[in-house]
């Protein structure tokens, strides 16, 4: 398969060197000095599931450059995707497939609004990874898993199709669930939660997972995002709260999540796709989300500072 991946950050640049190392012509778009060191010295990864070098590795900041693709994957931050849409028109031909893998669950409404329902189809995944340098990528901890599925759930070829290419590379987990939706709003529990909780503490997992206190602080913030998923007619199971609990309970304690090591660096962050939108969605449908609220707004002068958005004075 021919495929593109829009962003080489942690997510791009692992999920798409992988696919690269098990022979399929995967085209990188970065920009900066990440993309000229992709294009001198091809994309390392540095992986708990092992170390590869891909080079050379094919990498443009021009997506016009590469033509028409099979599969477009969009790894940009949540807040990126509506600027992506029209540098991505290039890649795009009527049977190609553009698969979101962002944090939040807004990318698909986003891209479907551009391209139609029938050119997206629904994607999640999980890694702890980053980019630790230019043209390096290190994944430091968890399970590496891709889920994706058609927005109506109904089995296609195209959905078997990329599911069978990922299950021929190494270092990672493939899977179509039997819910799209179900499977995005988990991992939006899961992250949100997660990234919340850890920037407004400034703690990594194996501190407010622990602490009583902010333990019982995550449970009510998984739980504020259930009621609001249930409000919305996303049919989680009963036992999400407690079980994503007990995944947290796995990972290894010096963990963070990357919308708390944006904010925690003074980079913009994903704050209003994830605890942002959970205050949104409870907005829309009468569901009270006090935690979130708290954690959003106490990270909001943070986020519009990083974004320049503050004046001297107000800063």
């Amino acid at each position: 398969m021919r495929i593109a991946v829009f962003g080489t950050g942690g997510v791009g640049g692992y999920f798409g060197g992988r696919l690269a190392q098990a022979g399929e012509d995967v085209v990188f778009i970065a920009r900066g000095e990440h993309l000229k060191a992709l294009q001198m010295h091809g994309l390392r990864v540095d992986s708990t599931k092992g170390d590869f070098i891909i080079h050379p590795a094919k990498a443009t900041g021009n997506p016009a450059e590469i033509g028409a693709v099979d599969v477009v994957l969009i790894t940009v931050k949540a807040w990126q995707v509506p600027e992506v849409t029209k540098d991505i028109r290039p890649l795009i031909r009527p049977e190609t497939v553009i698969v979101p893998l962002q944090n939040g669950v807004e990318a698909l409404a986003q891209l479907a609004e551009v391209f139609s329902n029938k050119r997206v189809i629904g994607g999640s995944c999980s890694i702890i990874s980053f980019i630790n340098g230019p043209g390096h990528i290190r994944n430091t901890g968890g399970d590496p898993f891709i889920q994706f599925g058609e927005l109506d759930n109904i089995s296609s070829e195209r959905v078997e199709k990329l599911r069978r290419t990922f299950a021929l590379t190494s270092g990672l987990r493939v899977e179509v669930p039997p819910d799209i939706q179900i499977a995005l709003w988990k991992k939006f529990l899961f992250i949100v939660s997660w990234g919340g909780v850890g920037a407004v503490t400034r703690s990594p997992i194996g501190v407010f997972r622990s602490l009583p206190q902010t333990r019982q602080m995550l449970q009510r913030v998984m739980q504020e995002i259930f009621n609001v998923a249930m409000a919305h007619d996303i049919a989680l199971p009963p036992d999400t709260v407690s079980k994503t609990l007990s995944v947290m309970d796995g990972f290894s304690p010096n963990s963070t999540a990357s919308m708390q090591r944006d904010i925690m660096s003074g980079r913009p962050s994903e704050l209003e796709a994830q605890n942002g939108a959970v205050v949104r969605f409870g907005q829309k449908v009468g569901v009270d989300t006090p935690l979130n609220i708290f954690i959003y707004h106490s990270l909001l002068p943070m986020e519009l500072k990083a974004r320049g958005r503050l004046d001297n004075q107000e800063s």
